[in-house]
């Protein structure tokens, strides 16, 4: 089944891209939210026009985001937390903390935009990313010490 995407799909496609996908996947996911619709000439017609408004609409995006980038990489986030035997951490810093660390300071940040693997278990000095934009990523140096 051929449909035109909508919005970006992760492992599928960019928006406004024909793909071909199974058709059970496209009636019964793609379809009914909205994230494709089915190739016809208006709807090549639609989407190339709602493509270059949402192009600009990105690239304005994205200039507010790399400004947002450089006020995070200048944030040091020190977590302290309580230490067990050989330095190892009783809780953990978790992409929550980091979303609330953000918060604190002033930036709207999803904590699911935080791209942690797991969380952080070992003291010392770490770096964790954060998505702000599909095309900008943020760094944050996050030093985690002993409480007390």
């Amino acid at each position: 089944m051929e449909l035109i995407l909508r919005d970006d799909i992760e492992k599928l496609g960019r928006r406004g891209e024909i793909v071909n996908v199974a058709a059970g996947y496209g009636r019964n996911y793609l379809l009914p939210r909205g994230l494709a619709m089915p190739v016809t000439e208006s709807n090549r017609a639609m989407v190339e026009k709602e493509k270059k408004a949402w192009e600009a609409r990105m690239a304005k995006e994205k200039e507010e985001f790399e400004s947002l980038a450089e006020r995070i990489a200048e944030l040091r986030f020190v977590a302290p937390r309580k230490v067990g035997e050989n330095d190892l951490l009783y809780g953990s810093v978790t992409s929550a903390d980091v979303g609330e660390f953000l918060e604190s300071k002033g930036i709207e940040v999803d904590k699911r935009r935080v791209l942690l693997d797991e969380p952080v278990k070992h003291l010392g000095e770490h770096e964790v990313k954060i998505r702000l934009h599909p095309e900008v990523h943020a760094t944050l140096k996050l030093l985690v010490t002993k409480e007390g």
